[in-house]
């Protein structure tokens, strides 16, 4: 396993020496962590780097496995064997909270989320709660709470996750994250239908379709003069836009510790300006192209504690 892992690690952040076996063995769980996060959730990771350790470790931990589950409905054709890679989390996710170690395999990711559940006071809820928004996510939602309680399962659950991280249990700071959390689901749902066209699945609510007169069908071919599609986007757009907004007004009760946990809301902040400056069209070229300032704004936002 980890001869195969020395030549992922070899591409990215050169490793440190240490005497030990096991010291290598952390070293190389935690490159492990950070190369997945980086290659996978580009936008997330750049936030990360910014944390300080301890908490920077464990945000890779738990944004790892984040990504290790995620990744499984779209690198699977049989949902079974989609369910049973989900299962096994979900049972690791049980020994590792009752410590029972014997029979949990030596995976860098569990690893390293077995250093974060016994150094940190982590709530198993939210651990289950994105697994189990993966097993039953079919991306087919009726109406907007359904949409809502799916994001707020599968992209909440980690911003609550880093807030116990961070030492920080404030009833403010779980607010700010929650509308944070379903501002930035809610982008990453629009985001990712432009590449749904093989899955023939349209991650919008039939209540909002029907609202528009606009078919699944249209949505896929999202042709830039189809003014319904733009509505229904529009709509969309803007209910992440209100969370966003509702999040950054709780800034100043939040503690200052949370703050960093925050600054996803960066990237969704830019991704919905640049959606309006291309009138919610989600093909245009300029929502398709990397973000070059991104980096730059995260880390003045850091910077100026906003997110």
């Amino acid at each position: 396993m980890y001869s195969a892992l020395h030549q992922r690690i070899a591409r990215g952040i050169p490793l440190i020496r240490h005497a030990s076996n096991a010291a290598k063995d952390s070293t190389l769980a935690q490159n492990y962590c950070m190369n997945l996060v980086r290659q996978y959730d580009k936008e997330n990771f750049l936030c990360t780097l910014l944390l300080k350790n301890p908490e920077r470790r464990s945000a890779l931990a738990i944004r790892a496995f984040n990504v290790e589950i995620a990744r499984i409905t779209g690198t699977v054709s049989d949902d079974k064997i989609g369910q049973m890679r989900l299962k096994f989390w979900e049972d690791t996710i049980d020994k590792l909270f009752k410590n029972d170690l014997k029979h949990v395999p030596e995976q860098p990711v569990i690893q390293e989320l077995k250093e974060v559940i016994d150094s940190q006071k982590l709530t198993k809820r939210y651990f289950q709660r994105l697994i189990s928004a993966r097993l039953n996510a079919n991306l087919r939602f009726v109406t907007t709470k359904q949409m809502e309680e799916y994001v707020e399962n599968s992209v909440c659950s980690v911003l609550y996750l880093l807030l116990e991280a961070h030492g920080v249990r404030n009833v403010h700071a779980d607010h700010a994250a929650s509308h944070l959390g379903k501002a930035q689901g809610i982008v990453n749902l629009l985001r990712s239908i432009p590449y749904q066209e093989r899955r023939n699945v349209v991650p919008v609510p039939q209540e909002v379709l029907m609202q528009h007169g606009v078919s699944q069908e249209r949505v896929l071919r999202n042709r830039k003069e189809d003014k319904g599609v733009e509505e229904v986007i529009f709509q969309l757009a803007g209910l992440a836009h209100q969370h966003l907004e509702k999040a950054r007004k709780l800034a100043g009760s939040v503690p200052k510790q949370a703050k960093p946990v925050l600054l996803p809301g960066v990237a969704t902040g830019r991704y919905l300006e640049r959606l309006r400056r291309a009138n919610f069209h989600l093909t245009d070229s300029r929502l398709l192209q990397k973000d070059a300032m991104l980096p730059l704004v995260i880390y003045w936002n850091h910077f100026r504690g906003k997110f």
